[in-house]
């Protein structure tokens, strides 16, 4: 995996191209995520083994990925797990990647070290903008922490929402 720090990248946005983040084979769920799932869908959504759970890949990626003319929306959006929201993000307490200079964002009197999965065709490179800095990466921080599960800036931004099973409102 290739990531560059926070300070590289202008800004960032999904645009539901679902290539990277919906096909990853693995998707990590906490103990809570799992739960929801099973208790929403049932088990067969979800795989455990003995490092624990995780949501069930199907042969075209994400078994909850649903397609809607060229954009790729979540069907559970609602309790999609922590692991999808904060995707291309990585963010640590230590500079797991290095560039610890660079990766450096404070926030709330933390440091974090906040990196991006270079495979995202939504990163646009350059100086950091106010959007980045003061609005997506504070969401991700808040999410990662649990004080926050509601994405406002951190996600697509369509003029359509998925609902659970394709359920569609405008």
């Amino acid at each position: 995996m290739k990531v560059t720090p926070w300070r590289n990248v202008k800004t960032w946005q999904c645009y539901g191209c679902g290539d990277i983040c919906c096909s990853s084979p693995i998707v990590p769920l906490t103990l809570d995520e799992w739960l929801k799932i099973t208790g929403k869908f049932g088990p067969e959504y979800t795989e455990f083994n003995i490092s624990g759970f995780y949501l069930k890949h199907g042969p075209n990626g994400c078994i909850f990925r649903f397609r809607i003319g060229d954009k790729y929306l979540c069907l559970i959006q609602d309790i999609k797990p922590k692991a999808c929201k904060l995707w291309p993000f990585k963010i640590y307490r230590k500079p797991l990647y290095g560039f610890a200079n660079d990766a450096l964002f404070t926030y709330g009197g933390e440091n974090f070290y906040v990196y991006l999965d270079t495979k995202c065709k939504g990163i646009t490179y350059g100086k950091p903008s106010e959007e980045l800095t003061k609005k997506i990466i504070p969401e991700l921080i808040e999410i990662m922490l649990d004080k926050r599960e509601e994405q406002v800036y951190s996600t697509g931004r369509f003029p359509i929402k998925a609902k659970t099973f394709g359920v569609i409102y405008l």
